[in-house]
C-alpha cells in the first residue's frame, strides 16, 4: 500500500512540474504592434531592429483595410514584393500573427506599397 502512495506522489509532483513549465513558456510570449503607434504602413522594414523575437510571440498589424492588406510570404515574395501562390492574405485591419521559429516575412500586396517599404521581416528564435 505504501508503494501506491509513493507512485501517486511522484505522479503529482511530475504533473505540477509540467504545469509550471507550460505556464512559464506561455508567460514568455510577447505581443508586438508592428510599426508601434504608427501601425502597419510605409517604411516599417526597419521596425524589428533592436528587438528580439521568439517563436510564439504575436505580431499585431493595425491598418486601414480600405487602404492596405497583409500577406504572409516567403523570402522570395518578400525580396521581390510578389505574392506567391498559396500565400495567406489578411484584410481585417487588426490582424494578429503568431511567429514561427526562423524567418517570418510580411508584405502589403496593394500595387506599389511593398516597393515603398510596406514590408517587414522578423526572425524568431
Amino acid at each position: 500500500m505504501a508503494q501506491g502512495r509513493g507512485s501517486a506522489m511522484v505522479a503529482t509532483v511530475f504533473l505540477c512540474m509540467l504545469i509550471i513549465v507550460l505556464h512559464s513558456e506561455m508567460a514568455h510570449a510577447a505581443t508586438y504592434t508592428v510599426g508601434d503607434s504608427g501601425g502597419w504602413t510605409f517604411n516599417v522594414a526597419g521596425w524589428p531592429k533592436g528587438k528580439q523575437f521568439r517563436a510564439g510571440d504575436t505580431l499585431v498589424f493595425n491598418y486601414s483595410p480600405a487602404a492596405h492588406n497583409l500577406v504572409a510570404v516567403n523570402k522570395v515574395g518578400y525580396n521581390t514584393c510578389t505574392t506567391p501562390r498559396g500565400s495567406r492574405v489578411y484584410k481585417t485591419g487588426k490582424d494578429q500573427i503568431k511567429l514561427v521559429k526562423g524567418q517570418n516575412f510580411f508584405i502589403c500586396s496593394i500595387a506599389g506599397h511593398c516597393q515603398s517599404g510596406m514590408k517587414v521581416a522578423v526572425t524568431a528564435i
